[in-house]
Order: structure tokens, then C-alpha cells, then sequence
């Protein structure tokens, strides 16, 4: 009996059980207020309040969900989305972080190319589109090319902010330890820098899903953004409204697992936050 009782007790009042509940709490509160407009939504399409050819019910929206779903047409368009995501946030972060890393260790180096990188951050990525098709093509490369603009420049300037922000006591101890140019990149700067980077590369990549959904409006056969211009060339806005919640679920579930890839590499990371707010 006295084992039973310290299981419950510990299964109960114990913090992780109470994180546990106040995580579920929190998600049950965030879904109120989506949860009341689909029911206004329905309510009002089903009473003729709202013209429903253009603004479909939900649960017609859920229809064309599952027979696009039972289908295949859901899952090869999203998969194309995912895989231009893919390719085009790999390439980012092979080219950003180390230039990054290089620049921001490299202070001289920083006068001469920050007035250009200040100059293409102002440009949106869609004004790029149209060169990008004519230098590369209308196929997948200047859907790519689109992608890795979008996402560089959150990717490259927090790895510069996080590198410039390394604590001088430890770049001097690894003078110290006379450690290689590597071994302080390795051991010193992206340890440190390590936060800096994923905020820069949790941007980056919604700065992609954004941007990929835009590119492929405008020139594709396939991807999410071409469902919303079907839809609207067949004037069907049901399917429009499936692309648009798929644009949005994705994006969170894409936040969600590099949040998870965060924690995972990062540990000490709720720790280090858990002090910042005391």
C-alpha cells in the first residue's frame, strides 16, 4: 500500500506531471477561439448569412479534405512543398552559418559587405521571381533559389549577431589553450552562438514555407501555393481553403519540430530561460 501511495504521489504533485497539465491546459485555451469561429462559420454558412459559393461551410471544407486525402492529390502536392523546403533550407544553412561564422569573426570584413546585405534584405523574395525564372528555368531550380533567398538573411545576420555576441573570456581562454582557428569555431563560438543560430534558423525557415507557397503561385505544376491558384481558376474555393489550413498546420508542425531538434541539442536551453525570468 505505501509503494501504491508514493507511485500516485509522485504521478500526481510530481513537476513533470504538472508540466504535463499545464501544457494540455494551455493547448486546450488556444483552441477556444478557433474552435468558436468555425462553429459561428458553419452556423452562418447553414442560416445563408454568408454566401457560401464563395465562403463554403467547414464542414464542406472537411469534405474536400478527406476526398483529397482518400485520392492522393493532398499528399503529392504537400510532398512537392516539403521537398523544395527541404533542398532549398539544406542549401541555406550550408551557405549562411559558415558565412556567418565568418563574418562575424571577421570584424573589418563586416564594413564592407553590410551596405549590400542591408540593400537585398529590403527586396521581398516574390520581386526576384521573375529573374530567377529567366536565369534558371522554370522548373524546380528557381523555386530553390527563391527559398534560399527568403530564408538567408535571418539564417546569416542572427549567426553574425550570436558569433559577435561570444563572451571575450572565452575567446581568451581558447587563445590560452592555443586552440586552431577550427577548434575555436568548433568548441567556442557555436556553443556559445548555438541559440542565436536556431531563432535565426526558426525564422529562416518560416521565411521559406512563406516564401516557397508565393513561388509556387506564380510558376509551378505542383506544391500547396498551385492548389490556391487551381482553386481559384476552377472556382473552387473549398479547395482554396484546404491549401490555406494546410499552409498553416504545416508551418506549425515544421516550427514545432525544429523547436524539438532545439531542445534536443540544446538542453540547458529551458534552464538558461528558467534564470532570465527570475
Amino acid at each position: 500500500m505505501q509503494i501504491n501511495q508514493g507511485k500516485t504521489k509522485k504521478g500526481f504533485d510530481g513537476q513533470p506531471d504538472t508540466h504535463n497539465r499545464t501544457k494540455l491546459l494551455n493547448i486546450l485555451r488556444g483552441a477556444v477561439f478557433p474552435l468558436a469561429v468555425i462553429v459561428v462559420w458553419e452556423l452562418a454558412a447553414r442560416s445563408s448569412l454568408v454566401n457560401t459559393y464563395i465562403l463554403p461551410p467547414p464542414s464542406e471544407i472537411l469534405k474536400t479534405f478527406l476526398h483529397m486525402l482518400a485520392t492522393g492529390i493532398w499528399e503529392e502536392h504537400l510532398l512537392a512543398s516539403l521537398r523544395r523546403l527541404v533542398y532549398g533550407f539544406f542549401l541555406t544553412v550550408v551557405f549562411a552559418v559558415p558565412m556567418g561564422i565568418l563574418v562575424g569573426k571577421a570584424r573589418g570584413f563586416r564594413h564592407w559587405v553590410n551596405p549590400t546585405l542591408h540593400f537585398l534584405q529590403q527586396i521581398p523574395p516574390i520581386a526576384w521571381i521573375p529573374i530567377f525564372m529567366l536565369l534558371l528555368g522554370i522548373d524546380e531550380a528557381s523555386k530553390v533559389a527563391v527559398i534560399v533567398y527568403a530564408s538567408f538573411f535571418p539564417v546569416f545576420l542572427n549567426t553574425v549577431q550570436g558569433v559577435t555576441s561570444v563572451d571575450p573570456k572565452l575567446i581568451e581562454v581558447g587563445h590560452a589553450y592555443m586552440l586552431s582557428p577550427w577548434a575555436m569555431i568548433k568548441k567556442v563560438y557555436i556553443p556559445s552562438a548555438a541559440m542565436t543560430i536556431f531563432v535565426g534558423l526558426r525564422l529562416g525557415l518560416s521565411n521559406c514555407w512563406r516564401a516557397l507557397v508565393g513561388a509556387e503561385m506564380l510558376g509551378a505544376s505542383s506544391g500547396i501555393g498551385y492548389l490556391i491558384i487551381e482553386g481559384r481558376q476552377l472556382a473552387q474555393y473549398d479547395k482554396i481553403f484546404v491549401a490555406i489550413v494546410t499552409i498553416g498546420t504545416a508551418g506549425m508542425l515544421i516550427d514545432l519540430f525544429l523547436r524539438k531538434i532545439e531542445n534536443k541539442l540544446m538542453p540547458w536551453k529551458k534552464m538558461y530561460q528558467a534564470g532570465e525570468r527570475k
